[in-house]
């Protein structure tokens, strides 16, 4: 088995930040991201899938701002503690703060509010890997 994590070797990148910066993303809760399963809605909020999306974007804003040309993001992993629910058409506010850059890795701790609130917190893992041999390690898999 191929693993992707590991496939592709460490890219120098630009790293324009330090640890402890952080970015935020604001999201507005959607009928279409609510906790729901092919058996129908299981509660009208936020659900934990969507949740995650949003966590892995605020964690991306860093990669937007180090990948260099001919370089891709790929979330390697994440981990999340939902404490509290969001309900439709709150504003969720995400911040992600650099914690580690460990060669093409990049490591944010995030926390996800509304208003004053948590909602959810955790860690997130992407590294940048340099595009065209992962696309042809996804051709290879086809």
């Amino acid at each position: 088995m191929v693993n992707v994590i590991n496939y592709v070797e460490f890219h120098t990148m630009k790293n324009p930040f330090k640890t402890g910066d952080t970015k935020t993303y604001s999201h507005t809760v959607d009928k279409s991201e609510t906790a729901s399963f092919d058996s129908g809605e299981v509660h009208p909020v936020y659900s934990t899938f969507a949740l995650a999306r949003d966590a892995e974007w605020s964690g991306r804003l860093f990669v937007l701002e180090m990948k260099e040309p001919g370089e891709e993001g790929i979330g390697t992993g994440i981990n999340i503690r939902h404490i509290s629910p969001a309900l439709l058409g709150q504003e969720v506010m995400f911040t992600a703060t650099l914690k580690e850059v460990r060669k093409n890795e990049i490591i944010n701790d995030f926390v996800a509010k509304v208003g004053d609130r948590v909602i959810a917190e955790g860690t997130q893992w992407q590294k940048i890997i340099n595009k065209e041999k992962f696309d042809k390690l996804l051709d290879s898999l086809s």
